[in-house]
């Protein structure tokens, strides 16, 4: 049997499973669709007051200023829109959010970004990321700004990531417990990356005001911190309307904003070394760096009627880099060490851990590469692993 409640106060939906249905895995959060309040994006910035007046920023910003309209018009004409069959992408304003006090600044994402492929792929990687962390606690995440702004998949989140517990009111409905729920949430956050130098930029208002920009900065942080075994597209920017209003006008801008740079440098691995040039400096070398490693294993795993053609792809299982470190150290890995066949990334991430693992106690520094990187395919990560086990092995017979 499923029941489910309406809680008034944030208009959601939640389902609660009775303890007979032991079958489902998951507990649903359905929150109500926030298509209804959506304003059309082309409509916004008129819908935003009325009239358009061209203008400029004092800050040499390309601006735009708007007069002051009625409310009842603009009501009136985000309903039009809405209700347009042929309405373009809403963008992540409110109808009540068009009516800004003095100095009051409104932050959206140009719709037109969020058809790029890149934020997109960041947004799912992110999704699926965050369900399969809490697949034990029934919890199914569908839109982040949707589902995040409360603070309560936020607090499970960080317990499961940090193996700790939060001292935090389990369901909280109103404004104020929300709030406070998620101040203590991001005051934890914020004592496990402060130290180590990263940019906090997001806030407990702009989280629960489901500013999308400030929830994807802040779970990309924590996907970096915590080493989350995903791969997050590289070089993913966005660009973000900001409205202000000034004297009663209303300014908008336009700004770009980077979600994410490098995987290296997100991982906070400044240190180039030979790789990184050969990569970008010289990449007509590469062939010949691959074809040399490609001649070392295969010369090892021949033994076993085994070869390597594709360095990327090959050793991405982490099969063939366990049975080189037996062969290299000369020993017998029992098979039950690892997954002879592995068919999950799970599998696979634990095989090349395995691997490295092997790569310590036979007396070699801890890979630069994380499992992750090369279950993902990163060539550079796989050539760093494969090129250390050369310079040490390579003159083994």
């Amino acid at each position: 049997m499923h029941h489910v409640f309406k809680d008034h106060q944030r208009g959601e939906k939640r389902g609660f499973l009775s303890p007979e249905n032991k079958n489902c895995r998951r507990l649903e959060l359905r929150r109500g669709c926030s298509c209804s309040r959506g304003l059309c994006s082309q409509a916004l910035m008129a819908s935003l007051a009325g009239s358009l007046l061209p203008g400029s920023d004092r800050s040499g910003v390309e601006t735009s200023e708007y007069a002051p309209g009625g409310v009842s018009d603009l009501q009136e004409e985000g309903k039009n829109a809405i209700n347009s069959p042929m309405s373009p992408a809403l963008a992540d304003v409110h109808p009540e959010d068009t009516q800004l006090e003095e100095n009051e600044e409104r932050t959206m994402i140009d719709p037109t970004s969020k058809e790029d492929p890149k934020f997109k792929e960041l947004v799912k990687v992110l999704l699926d990321w965050i369900n399969d962390m809490l697949v034990e606690e029934r919890i199914i995440v569908k839109q982040l700004e949707e589902d995040l702004y409360d603070g309560q998949v936020l607090q499970k989140l960080l317990e499961k990531l940090a193996g700790c517990k939060l001292n935090v009111a389990e369901v909280t409905q109103s404004e104020i417990g929300q709030k406070q729920k998620l101040q203590t949430v991001l005051e934890a956050v914020h004592d496990l990356l402060r130290p180590r130098g990263w940019a906090l930029r997001w806030s407990v208002d702009s989280i629960h005001g489901k500013n999308l920009v400030a929830i994807l900065h802040l779970l990309v942080s924590l996907a970096m911190h915590f080493r989350a075994p995903i791969r997050l597209p590289e070089h993913v920017t966005v660009q973000v309307v900001v409205v202000r209003k000034r004297e009663g006008l209303l300014h908008s801008s336009h700004i770009s904003e980077e979600l994410t740079t490098t995987t290296e440098m997100m991982m906070g691995r400044f240190e180039r070394d030979a790789f990184d040039t050969l990569f970008d400096h010289a990449p007509d070398k590469l062939s010949v760096v691959k074809k040399s490693l490609i001649t070392f294993v295969n010369k090892h795993l021949n033994k076993l009627n085994l070869e390597v053609t594709e360095l990327e792809t090959q050793f991405a299982d982490g099969v063939y880099l366990v049975l080189l470190m037996g062969l290299l150290e000369d020993y017998f890995v029992p098979l039950h060490h690892f997954y002879l066949t592995p068919e999950s990334f799970d599998q696979k991430v634990h095989n090349v851990s395995f691997a490295f693992e092997l790569m310590l106690d036979g007396g070699l520094k801890k890979p630069k590469a994380r499992p992750e990187d090369v279950v993902n395919l990163d060539l550079k990560s796989t050539l760093r692993v494969l090129y250390n086990l050369f310079t040490k092995y390579k003159n083994v017979e």
